[in-house]
């Protein structure tokens, strides 16, 4: 018999997870609260943007091993992908569980004994055994239950490679639990399956993503200090790398997505007085997206100047990182934003989307016709093509994500 795997979400990870089980013989249910998404997906589309994705999802709805819902379903394993809001505000943000408890509330009246829930929505420390609390509330007899974490390792435009060849930390409530979803990510991950506490699996997805943002963060700070003092960050940067035990990351405009932008407040908001660096770290990213705004308008102004009247401006690329239509805490998308707000009519040069509310989308080849100004800040290949990035050498353009490197 065909074991049913139930996926709540079905956005940029819940869906290719849902694809890949799909090729396992597995009976996927996928749930999602967008009606639109869920009718996209049973006509065998996407609503998101993934390399290979449509064609997995084609496949996985045309055999009839996936089928999305409203609501979710009963089945064997029970998989937790929905957004974790964080709200950043000028005080200590508070972790947000709403979506993630709402998602064990609705499954509470279905689950039954032996089944197996796995949360993957990154979360704070806590959260498996907050969800156990909801379920017991809601009259699930959680000791006849798996319950565990598991946080994705997975990097846009490489998940369906990644959901089955990287390492996978699981954790349980009970050593049971970890070997009952450990056993189940080994039906279809290819790297090593790791079984450890439910805790520690939620802080390592915290420890991991955090290390990232520090490390970025030294970057991005290295970067302001180069700029003051006249020297080429990136040729800094690759010349320092030469030493056999350094190997500092690339600057940018800042840091986005929904991982390494989040995770860290997530450990700074569980030990306040303990975590300064991780904290600085991200302030760091945060401020960089404001520095770069105004090394654009300091070089408005100038060239204002000489044109006599206010340069065209074009900022090319929205999302957070290259080659992906995800513009989830976007630093770019907030640097764009902050230009309007400022009173500039912006030119967005966005190739993986088809529009946004906020801007007028153009292409590469009208922007370098009509701004004055280029801004650079996401290295998407159309960008980096040969004859585009000639081009855009020799207009007026200021890069911030490294696409002039030549180091």
């Amino acid at each position: 018999m065909t074991k049913k795997i139930c996926i709540l979400g079905l956005g940029y990870i819940g869906l290719p997870m849902a694809a890949v089980l799909a090729r396992h013989d597995l009976q996927i249910i996928g749930v999602d609260i967008n009606a639109d998404a869920v009718q996209t997906i049973n006509q065998g589309r996407i609503h998101i943007y993934e390399p290979g994705l449509e064609e997995a999802v084609r496949e996985a709805v045309t055999s009839g091993r996936l089928t999305a819902h409203e609501k979710p379903q009963g089945g064997k394993v029970f998989l937790v992908w929905v957004p974790s809001p964080f709200p950043v505000g000028p005080s200590l943000p508070q972790a947000g569980f709403d979506h993630v408890l709402a998602a064990a509330r609705s499954i509470a009246p279905l689950v039954k004994a032996g089944d197996v829930i796995i949360l993957e929505s990154t979360s704070p420390v806590g959260t498996t055994e907050k969800v156990a609390e909801i379920l017991q509330e809601a009259g699930a007899d959680t000791a006849s239950l798996h319950l565990a974490y598991c946080p994705e390792r997975v990097l846009p435009g490489r998940i369906l490679e990644e959901l089955t060849g990287n390492n996978r930390i699981v954790g349980g409530l009970t050593a049971a639990a970890a070997k009952a979803a450990a056993d189940f990510y080994r039906i279809f991950v290819t790297g090593e399956v790791v079984e450890t506490d439910a805790r520690t699996a939620e802080m390592c997805k915290l420890a991991e993503n955090s290390f990232r943002d520090v490390n970025i963060a030294y970057a991005n700070e290295l970067s302001m200090v180069c700029d003051r003092l006249g020297i080429d960050a990136w040729k800094l940067i690759a010349l320092a790398n030469k030493h056999p035990r350094v190997n500092i990351l690339q600057p940018g405009p800042g840091v986005g997505g929904h991982c390494i932008a989040v995770d860290p407040w997530f450990i700074v908001a569980s030990a306040p007085d303990l975590s300064p660096l991780i904290r600085t770290g991200r302030e760091v990213n945060n401020h960089k997206a404001h520095w770069v705004v105004e090394k654009i308008l300091a070089r408005m102004k100038a060239l204002a100047g000489t044109l006599g009247r206010p340069p065209r401006l074009a900022c090319l690329g929205l999302a957070f990182k290259p080659d992906i239509d995800d513009l989830r805490e976007s630093p770019a998308l907030e640097i764009a934003r902050e230009l309007v707000a400022r009173g500039h009519e912006v030119m967005a040069v966005e190739p993986n989307i088809a529009s946004h509310p906020d801007f007028r989308l153009v292409s590469v080849e009208e922007a370098l016709a009509a701004a004055d100004l280029h801004i650079i800040l996401v290295k998407h290949r159309q960008f980096a093509d040969v004859a585009v990035k000639d081009r855009l050498r020799h207009a007026e353009a200021m890069d911030f994500c490294g696409l002039f490197a030549s180091w």
